[in-house]
């Protein structure tokens, strides 16, 4: 007999509060100016290089998509708050989310300059799979363009699990896209878990932010340890 639901849980639209930052759901009133700073400055092309969004040529342009965006409850968006300064610096969602199997996927990332590659864009990342793992969801997925190396770079740090490319899946701005697919599951995340807690304590990072340990080492240190009979 089954021990699975008939249902999983639907995500909530509500605040995920972290150490250093903070997942807001996406309100044009409250995040639109920050969020649009981010979006449009200097690195606008660079940033929105594998999104399937374009670089907003307006305002008004980006208004209409933060509208919408808002509104959406699959994929739910959410800004990413730095809690050091009350700043918005980026929005990411959860999509693809399947109730009837119990898995979510994390996308539309675009975290600005200030905060990629940081702690508070790695306690973003672990503040949504945290919450997905904890409605007892099965499975939590990334999805990226095969050629996007950064994002590929990231789904390892972060401790997925590389699972092939769909070739020809997609055509995305004109471009024809294979898909690299990875995921992290339910039976890993507690030893993950713990590895991304210890992470994120102050006390591995320097006067300038700057890690002790790596979350790889961390991670490989929460590992069970097996045995091999002879």
């Amino acid at each position: 007999m089954s021990n699975f639901p008939d249902r999983w849980p639907f995500p909530e639209r509500r605040s995920i509060e972290g150490r250093y930052c903070r997942l807001e759901p996406l309100d044009p009133a409250i995040h639109g100016d920050g969020l649009f700073d981010v979006v449009s400055g200097s690195e606008a092309d660079r940033l929105h290089r594998w999104l399937p969004d374009p670089v907003p040529g307006s305002r008004p342009e980006f208004d209409e998509w933060l509208v919408s965006k808002a509104a959406s409850t699959d994929p739910m968006f959410y800004a990413v708050i730095d809690k050091a300064t009350g700043r918005v610096e980026g929005r990411q969602g959860l999509m693809d989310i399947s109730t009837a199997y119990g898995s979510a996927e994390i996308g539309h990332i675009l975290w600005g300059p200030r905060i990629a590659g940081t702690r508070v864009a790695t306690e973003a990342f672990f503040l949504m799979a945290d919450y997905v793992f904890g409605l007892g969801y099965r499975r939590y997925q990334w999805r990226c363009n095969a050629n996007n190396g950064p994002s590929r770079r990231a789904a390892e740090r972060f401790g997925y699990t590389y699972e092939g490319v769909f070739r020809n899946h997609m055509v995305v701005k004109g471009e024809s896209r294979d898909t690299a697919w990875y995921s992290i599951i339910d039976e890993e995340w507690p030893r993950y878990r713990a590895a991304y807690e210890r992470w994120l304590q102050a006390d591995n990072f320097d006067s300038e932010g700057r890690q002790r340990a790596r979350l790889n080492e961390l991670r490989q240190d929460a590992l069970p340890i097996t045995s091999v009979n002879d």
